[in-house]
């Protein structure tokens, strides 16, 4: 039986509309095209804008490997506790994510990854992180009181960021006194340091990431913010992602934070600004 011309018409036209549309999908690569010395910003696939100035490049990527169901919690030393002098235990319970293993992912070749695979970060009084593959662990703290934060992190250190993935306490270190006044409030904006760390260099020197933790905030454009000054070039991130940076020149490079507000004014607290050192290797 013949179809009417009509309907064969109509069919070849869907079809047609269906493949263009598929054709059509927004790329997720995050790369970003080169760009001139002048402040500039360029579509990043589906990860955001690429900001350039003075020759750096800042690309945000949200394309890592997801773990939404990762939880952590540290189940020692206990919030407000006081503990001992010396070497502080620590004692997580970690479940639907685990240590040592590979990230994978398009980022875990690009940038600095651990061989150990992944791995928790612990934070003191926002001090450079030290890295942990096991769930039960020792450090040396000073006596007094003390900031931990915790949280899970992909093999090449960029954090887990949902809430169940981190952990923000204070807790007391020996004899001395604890402080009217807690040294942080946990329950307010806080910005804390992550990456970069130490010295990179070969291929690890081309793509360095910058990555820092927010706990009781978010960043929106027309809201808080934080302000990335590199190498004294200023960028002003309106999201919370990992961020890769790009044309940095060998030698001390110099990474400052802030949380700022809508008016670009320092919100208030003990950590919200800080500046880090790091190497790239010649």
């Amino acid at each position: 039986m013949k179809r009417p011309l009509w309907l064969l018409c109509s069919t070849t036209v869907t079809l047609a509309l269906l493949a263009s549309c598929e054709t059509s999908k927004p790329a997720t690569d995050v790369s970003a095209n080169a760009g001139g010395n002048s402040p500039s910003a360029t579509r990043a696939g589906g990860s955001g804008e690429s900001m350039e100035s003075n020759g750096i490049r800042l690309t945000p990527f949200g394309d890592s490997p997801k773990f939404p169901e990762a939880q952590m919690q540290l189940r020692a030393p206990i919030a407000g506790s006081t503990v001992p002098s010396g070497e502080v235990a620590f004692d997580y319970q970690i479940s639907n994510f685990l240590l040592t293993k590979m990230s994978g992912g398009p980022h875990m070749a690009e940038m600095a990854n651990s061989m150990k695979g992944q791995h928790i970060h612990n934070i003191v009084d926002n001090e450079p992180y030290t890295a942990h593959y096991e769930t039960k662990f020792s450090k040396p703290i000073p006596d007094g009181q003390h900031v931990v934060l915790s949280f899970l992190s992909r093999s090449y250190h960029e954090s887990l960021k949902h809430r169940g993935a981190y952990d923000l306490r204070i807790i007391n270190v020996g004899n001395t006194p604890a402080p009217a006044t807690p040294i942080i409030d946990t329950k307010a904006p806080n910005l804390f340091y992550s990456r970069p760390k130490d010295t990179y260099s070969g291929a690890d020197a081309k793509r360095i990431m910058l990555d820092f933790y927010l706990v009781n905030t978010t960043l929106e454009p027309g809201g808080n913010r934080v302000r990335a000054t590199i190498n004294g070039t200023e960028f002003m991130l309106d999201r919370w992602m990992p961020y890769m940076m790009e044309g940095l020149p060998a030698g001390e490079n110099t990474v400052k934070l802030e949380l700022v507000d809508a008016s670009g004014t320092m919100i208030p607290g003990p950590y919200n600004s800080v500046t880090r050192k790091f190497t790239v290797a010649p």
